[in-house]
Formats: structure tokens, sequence, C-alpha cells
């Protein structure tokens, strides 16, 4: 999986952050997104993320997620 990637999320996961939801429970299975950055280093330093990419997907949404709770999209 790369920068730039179209994914899908495969498996139940439950947000509170969805701007059009707030502090409502928001699915995100089956949403589709781009793969926007792979957190993998921090000022430098490289990090272990729990949830190391971000995806986003709308312009005002943005998800950090785990690589299994993603497929790709041909």
């Amino acid at each position: 999986m790369k920068v730039g990637d179209r994914v899908r999320v495969n498996t139940s996961v439950m947000v509170y952050i969805h701007p059009e939801h707030k502090g409502q429970p928001f699915e995100l299975k089956n949403q589709e997104g781009e793969v926007v950055a792979i957190v993998n280093e921090w000022k430098g330093r490289p990090v272990s993320a729990n949830l190391p990419i971000l995806v986003k997907f709308t312009e005002k949404f943005k998800v950090h997620l785990k690589e299994e709770e993603l497929e790709l999209i041909e």
C-alpha cells in the first residue's frame, strides 16, 4: 500500500469524529478513500504508529487506520 492508492474499509470501524455526525457513531465499513500518508517517522525519527495509514474520505474527513482494515481498489 502506498500514497495515492484508492482503498475501501473492509472491517467494521466506528468513529465519532465525522464532521457531519459529530459525537455520533459513524460506521466506516465499505467507505472508499485515498491513502494520503503512511506514518513511519515523526520529526525525522522512526516511529511504530498503531494506526499508520492516513486515509482521506472527503475534503474535511481523514482517519488513521491499520493496513488490515483496508483493501486496495483496482
